[in-house]
């Protein structure tokens, strides 16, 4: 912003104005307006807005608890699931296939919360979420996002089916779901290029879940079967059975590529079935992503640290994050996502996109 020529007046009116959009006005002028300005921001269209995400919430170097993550005030919450035949259930953790490790801790209630052990499972993770959601009503809308390391492995009984069943189970009514969003059009595509997605205010409460095919399942050249393109299968088949309503996860098109990415599923009847994509920011920056914007599709950017100037990855200063916020916000993402962990009042930021 330059601000050349201009009275002293009106220069601090700018920079107000701007320390308001970002959420760091001086303390007389936040006071003054900031039932305004969250009152504007609970009217945007939810694919209208840019949130603010943490990479891999569950590790316990970031929070000591999943609750504490919750609490972060973040849009987005990663959390990287195991399936395969070396344990018996979703498990959690960075890179270890065989058990969990993680600041869950199955806590069923409120009052459990950072009262009990930690490197619980996916089941776990998910209780937590529900035991946070119940003891803040009205809470801010967050994506889920799941990392299936491995993929899914339906012949374990850890198929696109058993994680509905398992969401829909510990998150029920607290979830947003595909069917709700597609409800009165065909297809998730058409809901969200007629501008369906419903008020940040009427998403609150909610909890909309991200899948993502997973590093390893993406590097294992015997997989051709990634996340995906399987639960979007999925999705399909249940519209087609009129059982869209028992959706309750959206799966994303992994890594940023310039026009329309869902051009690489040579099954073109899958394509409608994807309107959350996720890559990396820097990729992102390099492109025209204004289509995301138009059409109501929602735009995860990660590692926002990395767009030039780069910028540190855990410990930029505050100024220095919501400068890259509001610029991703500028290219159309609807979560900048970096591992900003120590900056909740950065965590807690939304901008009207685009």
């Amino acid at each position: 912003m330059s601000i050349r020529k201009r009275t002293t007046g009106a220069v601090v009116a700018s920079l107000v104005a701007l320390g308001l959009a970002l959420g760091t006005a001086p303390a007389g002028a936040a006071g003054a307006a900031a039932a305004p300005r969250e009152a504007a921001t609970a009217d945007l269209p939810y694919s209208g807005s840019t949130g603010v995400g943490v990479h891999n919430a569950y590790e316990k170097t970031k929070y000591p608890y999943f609750a504490d993550a919750l609490d972060s005030g973040a849009a987005m919450l990663e959390l990287d699931v195991w399936t395969n035949f070396f344990g018996s259930s979703w498990r959690v953790s960075h890179d270890n296939p065989f058990g969990n490790d993680s600041n869950c801790e199955n806590a069923t209630s409120p009052a459990q919360l950072r009262t009990k052990s930690r490197n619980q499972n996916l089941a776990g993770c998910l209780s937590d979420i529900r035991s946070w959601h119940d003891a803040h009503p009205g809470h801010r809308p967050v994506v889920l996002k799941l990392e299936l390391k491995d993929g899914f492995a339906a012949n374990l009984g850890r198929g696109p089916a058993e994680l509905d069943a398992l969401l829909s189970a510990k998150l029920g009514d607290a979830l947003y779901r595909p069917g709700q969003l597609a409800a009165g059009h065909p297809d998730l595509d058409s809901a969200a290029r007629a501008g369906a997605w419903p008020a940040r205010s009427a998403m609150a409460g909610k909890f909309l879940v991200e899948l993502i095919p997973g590093t390893v399942e993406e590097g294992n050249s015997a997989d051709k079967l990634w996340t995906d393109r399987e639960y979007a299968e999925y999705l399909r088949s249940l519209a087609a059975a009129g059982h869209l309503s028992q959706a309750a996860a959206f799966p994303a098109v992994h890594r940023a590529e310039a026009g329309d990415p869902r051009n690489r599923y040579a099954d073109a009847t899958l394509r409608p079935w994807f309107v959350v994509f996720d890559g990396d920011a820097n990729a992102y920056a390099s492109i025209d992503t204004s289509w995301y914007d138009s059409n109501h599709y929602l735009l995860i950017a990660t590692d926002a640290q990395n767009v030039a100037p780069a910028i540190d990855g855990v410990h930029p200063t505050e100024a220095e994050a919501r400068a890259r916020v509001a610029l991703m916000a500028s290219r159309h993402a609807s979560i900048t996502s970096a591992d900003w962990y120590p900056l909740p009042q950065v965590l807690s930021t939304v901008l009207p996109r685009g």
